[in-house]
């Protein structure tokens, strides 16, 4: 007996979809050396930040969650910075590449599925219940927690890498013996 097409559910299982490709794309990016990107660190310096901000002032009633995000993104810049220190930096031929540390981005990793883990357990419970008050879960004191926690890490490291990449253009246009320095006095005359 063939089992009727449901319309209704492609939705959750298109999303669930979405959500797993994600998680295995962070954590295989958060594992292995890759070629430092242009654009990538530039887009988390500048969207994250915009996200944080939004998620506050949405929480701004509630001050266990404004507490709680920044709560985390004081861990989550302590994080950063250790993760920068646990980082290999390699400046090849072929580029800039790094490799982060594989423990701290696997079990951030790991805090972000559980929480997404979490909330899909606390959905489905809560549907087959007498209705209740609507809690947004995006403000939580747990939820702007881990939220907080992932985006200081992520912007500090970010910002470490950028810092990382200008340092090693640097070091390349000085020790390029061809190469003219803006600073250094004209001496044509």
């Amino acid at each position: 007996m063939a089992v009727p097409f449901n319309p209704s559910l492609l939705v959750p299982v298109g999303v669930g979809a979405l959500v797993l490709w994600r998680m295995y794309s962070r954590i295989r990016r958060m594992v292995g050396r890759q070629h430092l990107s242009n654009v990538r660190p530039w887009i988390t310096v500048s969207v994250l930040p915009i996200v944080s901000v939004l998620l506050v002032i949405t929480s701004i009633a509630q001050p266990m969650s404004t507490l709680a995000f920044a709560a985390g993104a004081v861990v989550g810049i302590g994080l950063g910075v250790y993760g920068l220190r646990m980082t290999r930096f390699e400046k090849t031929p072929q580029g800039l590449f790094y490799t982060p540390n594989a423990h701290l981005g696997v079990a951030l990793s790991l805090l972000l599925v559980g929480r997404i883990l979490y909330r899909l357990i606390q959905v489905y419970s809560a549907s087959g219940s007498v209705a209740g008050p609507q809690v947004n879960y995006a403000t939580t004191p747990l939820t702007l927690l881990i939220f907080g926690t992932l985006a200081g890490y992520y912007v500090t490291y970010a910002v470490g890498l950028l810092r990382w990449q200008r340092a090693s253009s640097k070091s390349d246009s000085s020790s390029d013996p061809g190469a003219r320095r803006n600073d250094a006095p004209n001496q044509d005359n």
